[in-house]
């Protein structure tokens, strides 16, 4: 498995390492271009998140139309093309529009469907996981070399190194090929109204808004705080946002572990959600710095806690056919909290102080909560992978009819059956296939 998602996890982190770069130091740049002021800067911080969130879907649609690879390669080519401009913007206005156009290659939910797509369904928590520490660890890396580059060359340099990272994903996709084309899926077949009204899915697509809505809130609060309020030099922020990701990241393993071996899920959304509250809630009341950086930690713990569980339960809740839009669909909702956690934090930190960021976000969170305790666990969704003879045909009409069966497709030469476990059974579904003479068992 690992052997499968390393090179796309590899790419996926370079994309992330030249988006998390900039943003230990993005709001104190842009503070000194032409027309700065807070909520503009809030807007630059987060305007890539608006034609990522416009654009999602079209790329998710066009992946499983053309294929994972070449749309990947389109979406890096366009993100190139918009950190150049961020490079020589003199105006935080340019500055905007060059983040518009980073994020019009809008190429995460491809990213989560190739994976998706290479592993099997109990495989992918694990395989999230593993893209979730490099990414983790590429953003622990953009933590450090961020305001050390940042600081002593300039952040223009920054956006410069984001492209050559994206010239060098160019390279590495061309070692990389697209997964099996899936030949058949009988069930399943959504329109997006179905998706967006997914009871399990609308819940996914308001928790990534939700979580990435505190995420810019936090990026552009944290910096602002602690050079302004406990008077550190930018250069030295890294030492806040490394320690952050190390607990991060130690945080991932029994988020994976709970989540998907313990089949407990749900429950590891709840418990980041309650470390969001209670992170604000310490950066917001911090009197000194010790209290203002534990906040800081706190926060990026629950943030991994819900990282690489959150990608693979709606692959899950998603149908194979519409895996790209599904999951574009879930992204563009991230990328939406992503554009309002800018212009909200920016609001915030001009008008009011963070101590009230806390109470919105306290507010929120309990609202949030409410809406998780009702999110289904899929524990009780099984597969069965079965070989495939060439001319077999006459397990269909068992697929089509059989009870319990929520879902099948053929993958390369599998057979992948998903089924409910209270309503079927494994070996009942085995020997009807036998019977039917439409699989080699």
């Amino acid at each position: 498995m690992f052997k499968a998602i390393f090179p796309i996890s590899i790419i996926i982190a370079l994309r992330f390492l030249g988006l998390f770069i900039v943003l230990p130091v993005l709001s104190l740049y842009a503070l000194e271009l032409k027309g700065a002021n807070e909520i503009f800067i809030g807007a630059s911080l987060g305007a890539y998140a608006v034609s990522q969130m416009i654009m999602q879907v079209p790329f998710g649609v066009l992946s499983d139309k053309i294929g994972r690879k070449e749309t990947l390669f389109i979406g890096t080519v366009i993100f190139m093309a918009g950190s150049l401009i961020c490079a020589y913007a003199d105006s935080v206005y340019l500055l905007f529009v060059g983040r518009f156009i980073q994020g019009m290659g809008a190429v995460g939910a491809v990213g989560s469907a190739f994976i998706s797509d290479l592993v099997k369904e109990e495989s992918r928590a694990k395989a999230m996981a593993f893209m979730g520490i490099i990414i983790a660890l590429s953003f622990a890396l953009s933590m450090t070399l961020g305001p050390v580059i940042g600081g002593n060359f300039g952040t223009d340099k920054l956006f410069l190194f984001t492209a050559v990272l994206a010239f060098l994903s160019l390279f590495l996709l061309f070692f990389i090929k697209n997964p099996p084309n899936i030949k058949s899926a009988a069930a399943g077949k959504i329109n997006y109204i179905n998706l967006l009204k997914d009871e399990n899915l609308y819940r996914m697509n308001i928790t990534n808004f939700l979580q990435k809505t505190l995420m810019t809130m936090a990026f552009m609060s944290i910096p602002i705080a602690i050079t302004q309020q406990f008077l550190w030099d930018k250069k030295e922020l890294w030492h806040i946002y490394f320690a952050a990701m190390i607990f991060g990241m130690l945080a991932m393993i029994p988020s994976v572990v709970i989540g998907e071996k313990m089949k407990k899920s749900k429950e590891m959304l709840l418990v980041g959600i309650v470390f969001f509250a209670a992170s604000y809630a310490l950066m917001g009341y911090a009197k000194n710095e010790l209290f203002f950086i534990a906040g800081v930690v706190l926060f990026f713990t629950g943030f991994n806690i819900h990282e690489p569980l959150m990608q693979s339960l709606t692959s899950k809740y998603a149908h194979v056919k519409n895996r790209g839009a599904t999951l574009g669909i879930f992204n563009a909702f991230g990328y939406l909290g992503t554009f309002c956690g800018g212009i909200i934090g920016g609001i915030f930190l001009k008008y009011f102080g963070m101590a009230h960021i806390f109470w919105a976000v306290f507010f929120t969170c309990t609202l949030w909560f409410i809406l998780i305790l009702t999110l289904k666990n899929p524990s009780f969704l099984q597969n069965i992978y079965i070989l495939v003879s060439q001319t077999a045909q006459n397990y269909e009409n068992y697929l089509q009819n059989a009870e319990g069966i929520k879902e099948w497709y053929i993958m390369g030469d599998t057979l992948i059956v998903k089924f409910d476990t209270k309503k079927a059974d494994e070996q009942d579904i085995l020997r009807a296939l036998k019977n039917s003479g439409g699989a080699e068992l």
